[in-house]
């Protein structure tokens, strides 16, 4: 896999404020879908801002080209590819892929995954399911996991909790898990809790997490990046209800969504 930036041929100030293109290879097997995030740099060479793109379903062994989209430059200048730098490069096989936003999969559900908090050393990233769809569905304990390094061979030696008790700092988890139903436009939350802790030994960090909301669900790739330093730990919360978050009542159709669907079984 590689990922490279070009000025566009002729670049100037009548290019407008986005001049660069970027090239996509894929040298695996089978598609994926690349998440790439860029740093835009002013004349100075000082970071403006970070601009994430997704190059979705790239097939095996091949090139694809995309002309960077930012435009929060300023007025009247240009961006060339010597004022963009890769940051950092996500890649997951596209039959895993989250569902782009603005669509509702044909399991009619869909999960986000915020972008996480920290402090004092906790971290803690949230997982919302959401029923997109027309169908009520029903689901209860915890999702399943499976942890994954830089190239999806699985990471051995971490302990996967249920439950965020054995987590210091992370709060108590509300009793055993309990049957949650979902109508539509209803969602459900669940979270991963883990403490950047090193001590003795080598740090673990694992970039992808394989997700199914109950055994036998279907799989998606989330690219939450756990840096679990030393503890050997991760507690993940189980499904609850989100009484605070009713969706937007829409069902059926397309509605925004930043991650994937987890298919679930429906009630019957």
């Amino acid at each position: 896999m590689s990922v490279t930036a070009d000025s566009l041929p002729g670049a100037g100030a009548a290019a407008g404020p986005c001049a660069v293109q970027y090239d996509v290879t894929n040298s695996e097997a089978e598609p994926f879908t690349y998440t790439i995030t860029f740093s835009v740099l002013d004349e100075q060479g000082r970071a403006m801002s970070n601009v994430e793109e997704t190059v979705a379903s790239v097939g095996a062994g091949k090139t694809v080209r995309r002309t960077l989209e930012h435009g929060g430059y300023p007025a009247g200048g240009t961006l060339g590819a010597g004022r963009v730098r890769i940051l950092d490069v996500k890649r997951v096989p596209s039959d895993e892929a989250p569902a782009p936003a603005g669509t509702c999969p044909e399991s009619g559900l869909r999960l986000t995954a915020d972008q996480g908090d920290a402090a004092m050393g906790l971290r803690v990233v949230g997982l919302h399911l959401e029923n997109c769809g027309r169908r009520t569905y029903s689901l209860q304990g915890y999702p399943e996991l499976q942890l994954l390094d830089a190239e999806h061979e699985a990471v051995e030696g971490i302990e996967v909790l249920r439950g965020t008790d054995g987590i210091p700092m992370a709060g108590g988890d509300e009793g055993p898990p309990r049957p949650v139903t979902l109508r539509p436009g209803e969602s459900a939350v669940s979270g991963l809790a883990w403490r950047n802790t090193t001590e003795l030994g080598e740090a673990v960090t694992v970039p992808y997490v394989r997700v199914r909301a109950k055994a036998g669900s279907d799989p998606v790739m989330a690219a939450p990046h756990l840096d679990l330093g030393t503890t050997g730990e991760l507690g993940v919360r189980a499904w609850r209800k989100d009484e605070a978050d009713r969706g937007t009542g829409v069902s059926g159709g397309e509605r925004p969504g930043d991650q994937g669907p987890y298919d679930v079984s429906p009630s019957s």
